[in-house]
């Protein structure tokens, strides 16, 4: 079983780049999940950019849902996964489940990010790789003023919690800086 990495921060915090690093410094041979869909002009060259920045050593695997598959599509000589990131991957589930933005399907939504985190959780936990795991803490701000919105916080708020409770270590980035994190665990709590 190998080890889990979360990365959690802001929008521009400096996510990536602390994963990217920590990837680097490993000396594993890495194998980066993007879970981005370039739907828009924009996106294309964000993604553009971060293409151009990944080492070209790295095996770059584009999966955005269904990360559970990775078990059949990582090459045999990868020993760190880099999944940049559970943000998108929440977007596009929620995109995915979507007809009508003005009334998402919560329950859908809810119960196939329910199951992708399941599944990913079970992958890391039965795997010989290493993972660093990327995603937006959303829940400091403020409540969003339309229904999309507060699905999306809340899929994402709890995919958060449930991979920080499995992981060895977790790391909040505010501006560019890495903040150590334990993870909680339920048994920490005591009465009284």
């Amino acid at each position: 079983m190998g080890r889990l990495t979360l990365i959690l921060g802001g929008a521009r915090s400096g996510k990536s780049t602390f994963a990217g690093q920590l990837a680097l410094e490993s000396g594993k041979q890495v194998a980066y999940v993007a879970t981005a869909r370039a739907l828009d002009t924009e996106m294309e060259k964000r993604i553009a950019v971060h293409q151009r920045e990944r080492p070209g050593s790295w095996t770059t695997l584009e999966i955005p849902s269904r990360l559970g598959s990775l078990r059949d599509l990582l090459p045999s000589s990868a020993q760190l996964v880099l999944v940049d990131c559970l943000t998108m991957l929440a977007t596009n589930i929620l995109l995915d489940v979507t007809e009508d933005v003005d009334h998402p399907d919560e329950e859908a939504a809810t119960a196939r990010m329910a199951a992708e985190i399941a599944d990913l959780a079970a992958l890391v936990q039965d795997s010989p790789w290493d993972w660093i795991i990327v995603s937006n803490e959303v829940g400091l701000g403020l409540v969003p003023p339309y229904p999309l919105g507060r699905i999306f916080r809340d899929l994402l708020g709890w995919a958060n919690q449930r991979l920080a409770a499995r992981a060895d270590e977790v790391y909040w980035l505010v501006a560019g800086i890495p903040v150590p994190i334990h993870p909680f665990r339920q048994s920490q709590i005591t009465e009284g």
